[in-house]
This record gives C-alpha cells, structure tokens and sequence, in this order.
C-alpha cells in the first residue's frame, strides 16, 4: 500500500478537531461555512438570552402590579386599620352610653378589616417569608386587644374607674406591640415591591452587547465577502442584518416604553400613596393621643406628649428649608395634580383641627371645665358636632381617603399591561434572530454553490 501523501486524509485524522478546522478554514467554501455557522449562533444566542432577560423583567413587572404592591397596600391598610380601630375605641369609651351606632360599627369594621387583611396577606407570602412572623404577632394579638377594649367598655358603662385603666393598657398593646409589627410589615411589603421596581426595570446590556456583536459580525461578512466577489450586497446576509436591527430597535422600544411605564406608576402611585399612608397613621395617632388625654383625665402627661410629638412629625417645621419635613407636605409634595386638591383640604381641616385642639385646652387647663372641653373634642349633640374637633379630625380623615384612592387608580392605570408588553417583545426578538439565522446560513449557502 503506498504511504499517504503528506496532507492527505490520515494527516487530517491525525490533527485532530482542531487541526482539521484549520485546514477546512484554509479554504473559502470552509471560511464561508465557519462563517455561516457562527452568525448563527450569535443570532439565536442574542434571541435566547434577550427572551430570558426580557421575560425576567415581564415577571417582576408582574409582580410590582399583581403582588408586590397590593401587599405593600395590604401591610399600610392592616397598619390604618389597627391605628384607626384604636383611636375609634377610645371615641366610643369617652362618649359611654351615648356612643352612636356609627362609631361602634367604624371600630368593628376596623378590626374586620385588619383580621381579613392579615389572613389574606398570610395566605399570599411563603413560609420563609419574614413577614410571617409578623402576620402570626398580629392575628393573635389582634384577639387579645379586642377582649381587653370589652372589658374596657364593660365597666365603663357600668361607671367602674378600672374602665379607663383597661382601655389604656389595651391602647399600650395596639402602640408597643400591633403598631410596631404592622410597621415591620409594612417596610418589609415596601422593600419587596422596590426590588421588584429595580428588576422590573433593569436594562439587560447583556442583550444588548450579544446584539451589537451579532450586528458587527453580520456587517464584517458583508465587507470581506464585497471585497472578494465585488458583489455589494448578499440578499440573505441584508436580511439578517435587518431582523437583527429590528429585534435591537424592539427591544429598545419596548425596554423604554415598560421603563417609563413603570416610573409613572412608581411617581405618580407607589410613592404617592406610601407618604400619604405614612400621614393618614399619623393623624390617627394625633387622634388617639387627644382622646387617651382625656380617657386619663389629666392623670398622666405621656398623651399631651404623644400629641406633640406627632402633630410635629405630621405637619413639620414653619422654616423654609424644613417645610416638606412633615408627612402631610410630603404627602402633598408626591401627590399627583388630581389627588392634590383632596389633600390640600385635608391640610386644612387638620389646622382647623389643632385650632379646635388648642381652645379645647384652655377650657380644660385656664378655666378648669373637663367637661366642656370633652365636648369640644368629642360630642353627639348636634348642635356642636360641626363645631368640634372630632369635625375637623373625620373631615381630613375622609379627604385623605378619597387621595388615597385616586393614587391607587393612577397606579394601576399605569403599570398594568406592561408585563405584556415586555413578553410580546421577548417573543418578536426570538422571532426576528430566527429569521436572521436562516437568512444568514441561506445567503452563505448560495456563495457557496458557486464552488460546487
């Protein structure tokens, strides 16, 4: 048998993967193959991995819209609720036997509502969660508080003094132990709805540096192949740039439009609504404060303490580089254009209020008159009712809600559909680098038949 020549097939053998690619790229059909074949793995790697990134962001914007922030609501709501169910018992205690009908309902409707809130925001967080703990704190706690308000309510009506002492300790439970754990909560819900924000949002420049590749090695086949043949264009290598150009151009408008979909929901709604949650808690705090104040009857000072302190936080300093420090400008400061007139109101109706407060205190602290003072704050007669700060207090309460709702709208007008969005783009662009591959490997293959 005569030996092989030198370079002939068992030569090739002998060279291994590596060798035989190089021999086969010494020739132009094997540099037009290996061409072929890595256009299309950068096009369809470029579609992969902008689909996966692309439909990474489509879950997170799903969850912004579908969990996150109905949680980070839920958690503000438990939280309003409790605060509000609090300040409520402590109205129905200091009007007794004249307590209307409408404020025992407003207290058992509070509590109602915290109870569902807790079971379903339970329901909805895995067992790792953090805010499981939380949510177990509250559901037991919210029993105990319940039964302690009973017997507060109990002996009041029996005139028992030990009255005023239970619904204390049970407004020290809502303050050291509910309202702390529906705090935690809630800045636990914020945080996991301002991750999901983040990743919603994120840019995927791995998609888009795969894409600027893709596109450059498509544009350096076309030159050297110009070059060699003085042939301009290749029909299918044109088309391939073009589908990868339009799958980079989707992307782009897409990622833009979800970006500046979300930002609007984020300002417009998110942010809005968690500064004026952080408002509507404090001029409930402010409430209870003024009505354990007078549950005390002057026996204890921490209640005047607890106002100060809080409408301070709410309303913030007069001086001008402090003047949003307060909750309530800062909740007007985020508030969109159609929710900011309801909140300006309710800024006034909570100054009317500390006016109401202030001439409440002079009765009972200059002319020594508890009870005209009681009924500046709280009262049933109808002749008074407008006059007293119980007025004001419901009034800004009331404004602060319908705000509350229109942000929630804004917030959903916003944000939904831009999940769809996104995943609409993620399958145009694994379409288009499709395309762009079969038309890369069919424009190589008609150069190539001309060496057959």
């Amino acid at each position: 048998m005569a030996p092989a020549r030198p370079g002939g097939t068992a030569e090739v053998r002998r060279a291994g993967p590596l060798g035989r690619l190089s021999r086969a790229t010494r020739t132009a059909p094997g540099r037009l193959r290996l061409a072929g074949a890595l256009l299309a793995v950068l096009t369809v790697a470029f579609g992969a991995l902008t689909a996966w990134q692309v439909n990474s962001r489509a879950q997170a914007a799903e969850r912004v819209v579908s969990y996150s922030q109905p949680l980070s609501q839920a958690a503000a709501d438990i939280h309003r609720s409790l605060a509000d169910a609090d300040t409520t018992a402590a109205t129905g205690f200091l009007l007794a036997g004249a307590e209307p009908k409408a404020v025992r309902d407003r207290y058992e409707r509070d509590l109602a509502t915290a109870s569902r809130l807790i079971a379903e925001a339970a329901a909805r967080t895995t067992t790792s969660s953090p805010a499981q703990g939380w949510l177990a704190t509250l559901n037991q706690q919210v029993a105990v508080y319940a039964g302690l308000v009973e017997n507060a309510r109990a002996d009041n009506r029996q005139g028992f003094p030990l009255g005023g002492a239970y619904l204390r300790y049970a407004s020290d439970q809502m303050r050291t132990v509910l309202l702390p754990a529906a705090a935690q909560l809630s800045a636990a819900e914020n945080q996991a709805l301002a991750d999901d924000y983040a990743e919603a949002e994120a840019v995927p420049w791995a998609a888009y540096g795969l894409g600027v590749l893709a596109l450059a090695a498509l544009l350096q086949v076309q030159v050297t192949l110009c070059r060699r043949t003085n042939r301009v264009f290749n029909i299918g290598l044109v088309g391939a740039t073009a589908a990868v150009l339009s799958a980079v151009l989707w992307l782009t408008v897409a990622g833009t439009g979800a970006n500046s979909a979300l930002h609007a929901s984020e300002s417009r709604g998110a942010a809005p609504l968690r500064a004026l949650n952080a408002a509507r808690v404090d001029v409930l705090t402010a409430r209870l404060a003024e009505n354990l104040h007078f549950v005390a009857r002057g026996s204890s000072t921490q209640y005047a303490d607890l106002w100060s302190k809080t409408t301070e936080h709410l309303s913030g300093s007069d001086a001008p580089a402090d003047r949003y420090a307060g909750t309530l400008p800062d909740a007007l400061r985020l508030a969109p254009a159609d929710a900011r007139a309801a909140i300006a109101d309710a800024q006034q109706q909570y100054q009317q209020w500390r006016e109401r407060h202030l001439a409440a205190s002079r009765l009972e602290n200059v002319d020594a008159d508890y009870q005209a003072a009681l009924d500046a704050t709280v009262t049933v007669r109808e002749a008074d009712v407008a006059q007293s700060a119980d007025a004001s207090f419901n009034a800004a309460d009331q404004r602060l809600g319908q705000a509350a709702e229109t942000e929630l709208q804004q917030f959903k007008r916003a944000a939904e559909g831009t999940d769809g969005d996104l995943r609409t783009a993620a399958a145009a662009v694994a379409v288009l680098t499709l395309v762009a591959a079969a038309a890369a490997v069919r424009g190589l293959g008609r150069r190539l038949a001309e060496y057959r």
